[in-house]
């Protein structure tokens, strides 16, 4: 009798603890995700709202006032003028920056592989304009590029008259491209020689035993071997590139002309200089579907591209 009052138990009641350790295992996993999870919500998700929200109202700050307009501001995004010059200068800078950044990256990282005396000075030097400050970089980068800075000094040793790198539209581009692709190309260097250093050497091996060049022992192993890291790279370096503003409101602020407006800083006129908080905020909700698109894209492609070892 004793034991089968023992055993009964009111209905509803589980006779299995509560904190099972399948659910303090989960907890755990929580818990060391939660810092990341509320940075997410708190610097991403509800800024991202906000910015939707800013985007269908026009915020005057100097008469404090904040009113609905609705699709607007959307409408003035389908008419701007200016706009498809502003996209055109942000797709070539884009493109620019990573074909230059990747393909130098890749070189040096090539080059930096070798087991040579002294090599590790060269990695630190190539990958030091890394860690400088952007600000100054960018200052010391201004001066050089003038009319009579440092390039233009050293090219007319040789006779040669160089241009107002800044100040005309043909060298303008260029000149923003080439100073952020020496500022960075060190982080893409280092990313590819951690990948070099992890292919394997008997494959090299293998291919000089069955007579193959060094050209196609590259492009038939390096390269598929590589491949994620390549993936990686051109994702980080897409993002970075459409994200630029410091380089250009130092070195051009956007000039001559539109010629090196980049949306970013296209954006922060907008929304900073001219006070249209409302359109501003919907140049944010256009960068961002950009970067989500060009991301989702490249994923999307790694099937194809991406070489994974089994």
């Amino acid at each position: 009798m004793a034991v089968a009052q023992e055993n009964a138990h009111p209905e509803g009641r589980s006779s299995s603890p509560f904190w099972t350790i399948a659910r303090r295992d989960s907890l755990a996993g929580f818990l060391f995700i939660a810092p990341q999870l509320i940075g997410i919500v708190v610097f991403v998700l509800i800024p991202l709202g906000l910015v939707f929200w800013y985007s269908l109202h026009e915020w005057n700050v100097l008469a404090n006032t904040f009113t609905y307009t609705g699709a607007q501001n959307y409408r003035m995004l389908m008419e701007d003028e200016s706009l498809l010059e502003v996209l055109g200068a942000t797709a070539i800078f884009s493109a620019g920056l990573v074909i230059f950044n990747l393909s130098l990256a890749l070189l040096l990282a090539v080059l930096l592989n070798q087991r040579l005396a002294g090599i590790a000075i060269f990695r630190t030097l190539f990958f030091s304009p890394v860690v400088v400050s952007l600000v100054a970089w960018t200052i010391v980068w201004g001066f050089l590029l003038q009319k009579n800075g440092g390039i233009n000094g050293m090219l007319l040793t040789f006779g040669i008259e160089g241009p107002n790198w800044l100040r005309e539209e043909t060298t303008a581009m260029i000149s923003v491209i080439v100073v952020q692709v020496f500022k960075n190309v060190g982080l893409n260097m280092i990313l590819f020689l951690a990948a070099l250093q992890g292919v394997p050497k008997e494959l090299y091996e293998a291919a000089r035993i069955d007579g193959a060049p060094a050209f196609k022992q590259f492009r038939r192993i390096t390269l598929p071997l590589i491949s994620p890291t390549i993936l990686l790279t051109s994702i980080i370096t897409i993002v970075g590139s459409l994200q630029v503003f410091a380089q250009i409101a130092v070195l051009t602020q956007g000039g001559p002309g539109l010629s090196t407006t980049v949306l970013v800083y296209y954006l922060y006129q907008q929304a900073f200089q001219f006070h249209f908080f409302g359109y501003g905020s919907t140049l944010s909700i256009l960068l961002f579907a950009i970067v989500a698109i060009l991301t989702f894209a490249q994923w999307q492609m790694r099937k194809r591209i991406v070489f994974y070892e089994s």
